[in-house]
């Protein structure tokens, strides 16, 4: 039985009328843009309710966004422990499909103190530091280096990933994450306003279609790779995490801690941060 509420699809898409300036001449027209909307992840269990963020995304894939958010952040550690997730009908409420809500199978309450860092959130990138770093210790081991990726397959992603990134084709204004296997194969994509929330929506797809942990997953992010990035990865149990631009520091200090190969400015060349071992070098 589907966990999921059949509801409106709220568009990823905007028409804005513009001026185009060239060659000391302009002409009005009309252009795509990426829809940036507020969603609000409101948690039920009982006859409690908690709103527990909210974040300015990309309508779209929204209850994989809750889903993911939820595991990434540890209130969930299983696809059967979310009953429902539907948008907001609450009656006369405006923003409705601005609100995803998301029932526990238990009335129990839920651990939330993961959250305590983390009930606001923007499209860049949530409040973290090293006090997240002492919370990840408490929940995650370091990752097993089992198997390899080559190089030549690291260095085809960005390509594949531009590819298949067709809201990013029409509006030019989008980050996306997607999911490989160590042979380059493209498993899933999520794209979003926000670099943290593609991530999000990937984990999400990952958890509702019980894939989790992805221990021989490569991931691929468009820009930099954040703490916030790194820390989602290893949730999932992705042992790479490849982004196109800079990682900061704090992310390289929790993937050198956890054992997560991190890959930066990935391009026909890239830097490797941690974990060598799991990058295959060609002659």
């Amino acid at each position: 039985m589907s966990i999921f509420t059949p509801n409106h699809r709220p568009k990823a898409r905007s028409k804005a009328r513009l001026w185009r300036i060239e060659g000391g001449r302009a002409w009005a027209r009309t252009e795509q843009l990426a829809t940036e909307e507020p969603l609000e992840i409101r948690l039920l269990w009982g006859d409690e309710r908690r709103t527990l963020a909210v974040t300015m995304r990309t309508p779209g894939h929204d209850f994989e966004l809750a889903a993911g958010f939820l595991w990434a952040e540890g209130v969930v550690g299983a696809r059967d422990e979310i009953r429902r997730i539907a948008y907001c009908t609450d009656p006369g409420e405006p923003q409705q499909y601005n609100i995803v809500n998301v029932w526990l199978q238990s009335d129990t309450p839920p651990h939330l103190a993961p959250l305590e860092r983390h009930f606001y959130t923007n499209s860049a990138c949530g409040v973290c530091g090293r006090a997240g770093l002492e919370n990840l210790r408490r929940r995650y081991a370091p990752l097993e280096a089992g198997w390899q990726v080559s190089s030549p397959v690291i260095t085809q992603l960005p390509s594949l990933l531009h590819r298949q990134q067709k809201l990013f084709q029409q509006t030019g204004g989008l980050h996306a994450a997607a999911l490989f296997d160590p042979h380059g194969n493209l498993l899933a994509l999520r794209e979003d306003v926000g670099r943290h929330n593609a991530l999000d929506k990937l984990l999400g797809w990952a958890l509702l279609e019980n894939r989790l942990p992805l221990s021989e997953g490569v991931v691929l992010v468009s820009g930099r790779a954040s703490y916030e990035l790194a820390q989602k990865t290893l949730a999932a149990g992705i042992p790479v995490l490849c982004a196109i631009s800079a990682p900061s520091s704090l992310a390289v200090e929790l993937a050198r801690e956890f054992n997560l190969t991190l890959i930066g400015f990935l391009r026909d060349s890239f830097n490797i941060y941690s974990a060598p071992e799991r990058i295959k070098l060609t002659d």
